[in-house]
This record gives C-alpha cells, sequence and structure tokens, in this order.
C-alpha cells in the first residue's frame, strides 16, 4: 500500500479550500482519506492553514510521499513560522 499525503478539495465554487490527507496512491482525489492531516484555504489573505504537524511527520516516517502542492505549503509554513518566531 502506497501512501501519499496531498490535497482533496471543499469548499463552493470559485471559494476553494483544501484537507491535507494521508490517502491511497491510488484513491481518486475526492476518494476516502486514511486520515484528515489539516487544512488549507489558499484565497484568504493571508493564507489560511492548521496542519497537525506530530501526524504528518509519523506518515513521512511510515513511508508517504508528498505531492508537489503540499511540498509547497509545507515550505511556506516553516517560512511563516521562522518570520513569527524572531
Amino acid at each position: 500500500m502506497a501512501v501519499k499525503i496531498r490535497l482533496t478539495r471543499i469548499g463552493r465554487t470559485h471559494l476553494p479550500q483544501y484537507r491535507i490527507v494521508a490517502i491511497e496512491d491510488k484513491e481518486a482525489r475526492d476518494g476516502k482519506p486514511l486520515e484528515i492531516l489539516g487544512n488549507y484555504s489558499p484565497v484568504m489573505t493571508p493564507e489560511v492553514w492548521a496542519l497537525r504537524q506530530d501526524r504528518i511527520e509519523y506518515w513521512l516516517s511510515q513511508g508517504a510521499e508528498l505531492s508537489d502542492r503540499v511540498r509547497v505549503v509545507l515550505k511556506r509554513v516553516k517560512k511563516m513560522e521562522g518570520a513569527h518566531a524572531r
């Protein structure tokens, strides 16, 4: 079983919101996830996200792969956390 950490779309037309989920790689975009790991809303200013970092790290340790978009979101989160720490 190959697991991916990727986005699944929720929200309404022209107001996208996404969940970051751990899901089997053969599952459809909006298929049943193994676990919900966070939320991401790109249209809000500033972007809004809520992540369960400990669970993301757990899935990565189990061999899950990040999708390209989730990798970008996680980089932005780390960048923003670094800015707030100063």
